[in-house]
């Protein structure tokens, strides 16, 4: 009786156990996926407003099998080294002139596969209030590279203070240039993300939205700046070949949405405005 008994008992234990394991197996398949299944997306981006736009997108990319991580290195120059060296799989910092600029001078082979924003450039100034207080032989400082240098000076064309040689191409232009420099006005070139640190030493200073923000300067103190329609729309830029993968689709439709139109609308208030 004792052994019929005990085994019983042992019959019932053996049950128990292999419900609460069919029991735990169920839990495991209904689970939600674990988080080292997701794809690890590495985006370099400057600092504002590209790390702060992507930092936004990131729990829908989450919701969409995506760690998306934003890599920021203090020599925005080097972002696309690092694209091309692999060591990131976009960057998100430039806009289409300057980066046919770098790739024509380094050889990138790099693709564009969406617009986001533009950050319009301007002129800003510690010492005067109106380009018209601009002085004779104002000293002005402008980008030194290439596509800026010569979004700078189209820019003071624009709003009357020099003319340009007709026919420049290639978004290139430098102030030997000019063909008419009626104030005679003389120009410092300086590395575009020092250009802030240069408002006390001169008149005026052509600086990028994104330098400007970053030194907690107001966007809307610029004596004068482009408007909406800036050719100068920042980029998504990827390898060539790497277009079509996945993960850099949903990335660029992520940033491409109504929410992050608003977003920037009322992040920056006109200081960047959305090109999509």
């Amino acid at each position: 009786m004792k052994q019929k008994h005990a085994f019983l008992l042992v019959s019932i234990a053996l049950m128990m156990i292999v419900l609460a394991a069919a029991g735990c197996a169920k839990k495991a398949a209904n689970a939600p996926a674990a988080t080292n299944n997701l794809v690890t997306l590495k985006v370099g981006a400057a600092v504002v407003p590209h790390a702060e736009i992507l930092n936004f997108v990131k729990p829908k990319l989450k919701e969409e099998g995506i760690d998306l991580q934003v890599v920021v290195l203090d020599d925005e120059a080097q972002l696309n080294p690092a694209l091309q060296d692999k060591q990131i799989d976009a960057n998100y910092f430039q806009h289409v002139p300057y980066l046919d600029s770098v790739s024509k001078e380094k050889g990138y082979n790099f693709a564009v596969v969406g617009k986001i924003h533009v950050e319009p450039i301007g002129l800003y100034s510690k010492k005067h209030t109106s380009k018209d207080q601009l002085p004779e032989g104002a000293k002005i400082a402008i980008p030194n590279n290439p596509s800026n240098e010569y979004r700078a000076l189209v820019l003071l064309q624009a709003n009357g203070l020099l003319t340009l040689k007709d026919n420049l191409v290639n978004y290139s232009a430098t102030p030997a240039d000019i063909a008419n420099n009626p104030k005679n006005f003389k120009f410092v070139e300086i590395e575009a993300a020092q250009l802030t640190r240069t408002l006390q030493d001169v008149d005026g200073a052509v600086i990028n939205t994104n330098f400007v923000l970053d030194a907690k300067i107001d966007p809307n103190t610029a004596l004068f700046k482009e408007d909406a329609n800036s050719p100068y729309a920042n980029v998504i830029v990827v390898r060539k070949g790497d277009e079509g993968r996945p993960e850099i689709q949903k990335l660029v439709a992520a940033l491409q949405t109504p929410e992050v139109k608003q977003f920037i609308l009322d992040k920056y208030k006109g200081a960047v405005v959305p090109a999509f």
